[in-house]
């Protein structure tokens, strides 16, 4: 697949809003049919006696000569300003500008534009000056950070048409103080048509997959005298989290306007997230063969509690930013102090706790080798086929438990890649290529990962009575070889249960 993302730059034209003598359209298109009037720079206006609240910067989506596409799936845009030093105009100390900006579309070259969104919209510059501020350094240009500006969750019109104002007031301070503003630039990041396009066909053939072994499953497990154990229950939960991920709900966002895609998808990640965190621990915990009180849920409320926690902090976070994105697209959390604090020591300590998780699931992990290894010594003194059989239980066990670390360890780098992704255009410095590969193998790990475990964890129906104890490698004694037999057992609980018990002796 090609990269997931494409960043396309943008440089804002300066045109003259002259409806004030003229009843023109509202908009001010930089190009095309019915463009605006120009300025080529500041002086001009000067000049001509053209005050700062008759220029608008108008930036239309796409360049010409091409097309937007629903298969682009989320607009987001970053402005940067190109401000230059005057000692009679110079940058305050945390000066903020304040933005007049209006979003309009159409599907037509020769259409009306259609207003999406109005907002006045303040944010706060953050600019350094590498040279001293004499008159020999006038005209040289101020670094500024990036600022974020707008975000859109679907992409359902071929054009956008983005006309930013910076209105003036000097009576109430409105943008007084914020230098010469040159230029403004916007870098307008969209999803690849073609990494959509794999990603949507992934996710089509992924759901009838899991579907269909979830049901396997659960008639396996209603098959059965007992009742489920509190493991086959979460697999079976964690079965319907992958298949609410799965569904390719996004082949809709072609044919409609879905601006919440966006908040759903993480709404759906959030979930898969919980439900898999939560899953390693019961996982983990229902095999420590210790003397605890196990399958129950409450038995694990200490581990699984910080994670619902967790979850509802990430969810309270994404309705903060993607939530109010929704009414408008200009808003964002990173604009004020408080909320990129806010933002910051939320991503870090996401990242701390995922990092203490992950350790923490080591620990229970060697703790279920440890006691594993222990009770292997038991395995001489049964008879040869019933010996074979648990010795494969706990190869397999064995090799399922390192695949979950692996598994665990690959999420971890996935969170945390994928929210400094996200974050790095609003930070700055920091740039993290993520290619497509990444992205779909992890998907498709996770889909293999929950497919292997309802396949082992299925009750067998196969019985391994006193009958076989004796037996030689005959064909029973092969059935009873073959990786491939499932883990638990039809009569009661797993094997390794019974193994950990000492219930399993000849």
């Amino acid at each position: 697949a090609p990269s997931p993302t494409t960043a396309v730059p943008y440089t804002s034209v300066k045109c003259i809003d002259v409806r004030k003598n003229h009843h023109k359209t509202k908009w001010l298109v930089p190009w095309g049919l019915n463009h605006c009037e120009k300025l080529k720079d500041f002086d001009e206006a000067v000049s001509r006696q053209i005050e700062a609240n008759d220029i608008v910067f108008a930036v239309h989506v796409p360049l010409p000569g091409k097309e937007m596409s629903p298969w682009f799936q989320f607009m987001l845009f970053i402005m940067q300003l190109d401000i230059a030093f005057k000692m009679d105009n110079d940058l305050k100390e945390n000066a903020e500008i304040t933005l007049d900006v209006s979003l309009a579309y159409r599907d037509d070259v020769f259409g009306d534009w259609e207003e999406i969104a109005h907002a006045i919209e303040i944010r706060k510059l953050k600019c350094t000056f590498g040279s001293p501020k004499t008159p020999d350094s006038e005209g040289r240009h101020y670094d500024c950070d990036f600022l974020p500006f707008m975000e859109i969750g679907s992409v359902a019109h071929k054009y956008y048409l983005i006309n930013i104002r910076l209105p003036v007031n000097e009576r109430k301070g409105i943008n007084v103080g914020i230098g010469e503003i040159k230029d403004i630039r916007l870098v307008g990041i969209h999803q690849n048509g073609g990494f959509t396009k794999v990603w949507f066909a992934m996710k089509t053939f992924l759901t009838p997959s899991i579907l269909i072994i979830m049901v396997w499953y659960w008639r396996r497990i209603t098959l059965m005298t007992r009742a489920p154990v509190l493991l086959e229950k979460v697999i079976f939960v964690l079965g319907i989290s992958m298949t609410f991920i799965n569904i390719p709900v996004e082949w809709f966002s072609i044919g409609f306007d879905w601006t919440w895609m966006l908040l759903f998808g993480d709404i759906r990640q959030g979930i898969f997230y919980a439900m898999l965190l939560s899953f390693w621990i019961i996982f983990c915990g229902e095999h420590m063969m210790d003397q605890n009180e196990r399958n129950r849920l409450s038995g694990y409320w200490k581990q699984v509690g910080p994670i619902a926690v967790g979850s509802f902090c990430l969810f309270v976070f994404d309705m903060c930013e993607r939530g109010v994105q929704l009414k408008n697209p200009f808003y964002s959390i990173w604009t004020t102090e408080v909320g990129t604090e806010l933002a910051m020591a939320f991503i870090i300590v996401a990242g701390i706790c995922l990092c203490l998780y992950f350790l923490f699931l080591c620990f229970m992990v060697f703790q279920v080798f440890r006691n594993i290894s222990g009770k292997q010594s038991s395995l001489p003194a049964m008879s040869k086929a019933r010996r074979l059989h648990y010795e494969g239980l706990i190869f397999r066990f064995k090799f399922l438990m390192l695949i979950t670390l692996a598994c665990a360890a690959m999420t971890v780098i996935f969170f945390i890649v994928s929210q400094v992704t996200e974050g790095h255009w609003k930070w700055g410095d920091i740039t993290i290529q993520v290619n497509s590969a990444f992205f779909t193998g992890i998907y498709g790990m996770w889909n293999l990962y929950v497919f292997a475990l309802m396949f082992l964890y299925a009750p067998s129906h196969k019985n391994y009575g006193e009958d076989q104890s004796n037996g030689d490698l005959g064909v029973n004694s092969g059935e009873e070889l073959q990786l491939t037999t499932t883990i638990t057992h039809v009569d009661g609980p797993t094997e390794v249960y019974k193994l950990s018990r000492k219930e399993a002796q000849e």
